[in-house]
């Protein structure tokens, strides 16, 4: 095998780096946002476009809905990925840009169920798969494109920012949304206002394309097309190679499944677990999310950088089996303090509450950044340039279009079916505990990326 040290930008100014950061991640950012709104939303959506009458037959709809935007999401991985192999790194998540942007605006525009009755749910769900298909295109692009203009060393920290952007995205939706609701007031935002973070979806993809637009192409992209060295079929290669399929098999059960139950217990399970089991206000919960997130967000950055000098591998992995034995605890002390049903923002007779879950909710989220923040650069050095968009788009969008994607809707099934409104964690610690496994016997350790063409394979 041989390598094309050549290919790697040591050279690069830092302050390139950081504009190529900057533009990169005000896009990601965005589709991050348009794809999360609908989490954001799933307790006012079920009332809207799902049948009256069982309140948790609704939000288990809703639920499937928005799985629906994550099992979508390899298909545009598959579609976008052979684009950014082909076409070009910044053409193929430009485009995704657009059509995430598109899919969020029509879904604030659409009637409900008690004017066009099944067909409202119908639409939905299209619109969601529409969603799934751009965020499918968003990520690979995103780490690909940074990690290309990342010099050895250091390509960890700077791909870092980009996994920073899936919180900021679900930060920006929750931020919306609550001063939407406070602006609004209760009833006329469950009644209209709910639409309008997605109607600003179009003012922030325009902002988002003008940006992308004045991007360059990658460097390493541009050199492997000079060259003729891209690939004519990147998801063949990636597929029909035995060492290629197993690299994507083992970072996908070993690494990506992990991580990504992790990610949505954290995030999307807390946020349902605080308004719907423990039934906390919903601008209680959405205020507790936002601020453990904004507290967690740096450390985003602090395990990608460690990962550049102690192994992506060791923490990810470190933080899946934390997250798995922690869960149980966690979602106890959550009962205990919720006990005390805060209702006011401002009442000073609920500080402990504030205190105590804003704390849990940030452990949970500091598991996140262990598996997440190292997770670009890990995958990133796994694949030659030639079909790396694709092949790192497809494991982290079956990951987490799929393991992640599941976990609210598997969760609420399981405290469905048993009466146990602490049966929903099973499905995550289940899985952060195997992935972990795998990874332990099966990944290792790489911290030189590969730049080599695809016929040194």
């Amino acid at each position: 095998m041989n390598s094309h040290p050549e290919d790697t930008p040591k050279s690069m100014a830092p302050n390139n780096t950081w504009d190529v950061i900057a533009a990169t991640c005000a896009g990601t950012l965005i589709q991050w946002y348009d794809f999360y709104i609908f989490g954001s939303l799933a307790t006012i959506l079920a009332l809207h476009f799902f049948p009256s009458g069982s309140e948790v037959t609704a939000l288990l709809g809703v639920f499937a809905t928005f799985a629906t935007g994550f099992i979508s999401r390899p298909i545009g991985a598959m579609i976008f990925g052979r684009i950014g192999d082909i076409a070009g790194r910044k053409y193929a998540f430009t485009a995704s840009l657009l059509f995430m942007g598109g899919a969020t605006t029509l879904m604030g525009l659409l009637p409900t169920y008690q004017e066009i009755g099944i067909l409202a749910p119908i639409a939905l769900s299209i619109l969601r798969a529409f969603q799934g298909l751009a965020m499918g295109g968003e990520y690979g692009g995103a780490v690909v494109y940074v990690a290309e203009f990342s010099p050895d060393g250091k390509r960890g920290f700077y791909t870092s920012f980009v996994q920073v952007t899936a919180t900021m995205g679900l930060l920006v939706s929750l931020g919306v949304v609550l001063v939407t609701r406070l602006l609004l007031g209760e009833d006329s935002f469950k009644e209209w206002g709910w639409r309008i973070p997605f109607l600003l979806s179009v003012v922030l993809v325009v902002f988002g394309y003008f940006v992308r637009r004045r991007m360059l192409e990658s460097p390493v992209f541009e050199k492997i097309k000079a060259a003729g060295e891209t690939s004519t079929s990147p998801l063949r290669d990636v597929l029909f190679n035995p060492h290629n399929r197993k690299l994507v098999l083992t970072s996908l059960f070993g690494i990506v499944a992990g991580q990504a139950v992790i990610w949505y217990t954290g995030h999307f399970y807390a946020l349902y677990y605080l308004q719907t089991i423990l039934k906390v206000d919903f601008v209680v919960a959405n205020f507790v999310m936002a601020v453990a997130l904004v507290l967690a967000t740096p450390l985003y950055v602090l395990f990608g950088a460690l990962s550049d000098k102690y192994g992506r591998r060791n923490l990810m992995v470190t933080g899946m089996i934390l997250g798995a034995f922690s869960y149980y605890p966690i979602y106890l002390a959550m009962d205990h303090y919720a006990t005390l049903s805060p209702q006011l923002l401002t009442s000073t007779t609920h500080r402990p509450f504030y205190f105590f879950m804003i704390l849990l909710i940030f452990i949970q989220i500091f598991f996140v950044t262990m598996v997440y923040g190292p997770l670009a650069a890990f995958l990133v050095e796994l694949f030659p340039a030639s079909i790396r968009y694709t092949a790192i788009s497809l494991p982290y969008h079956i990951g987490n279009g799929v393991f992640g994607g599941l976990v609210p809707i598997i969760g609420a099934g399981l405290t469905t079916y048993t009466g146990n409104h602490l049966a929903g964690i099973a499905y995550p610690i289940g899985v952060a505990l195997i992935s972990a496994l795998i990874g332990i016997l099966f990944v290792s350790e790489r911290t030189t990326i590969k730049w080599f063409p695809l016929q040194d394979r």
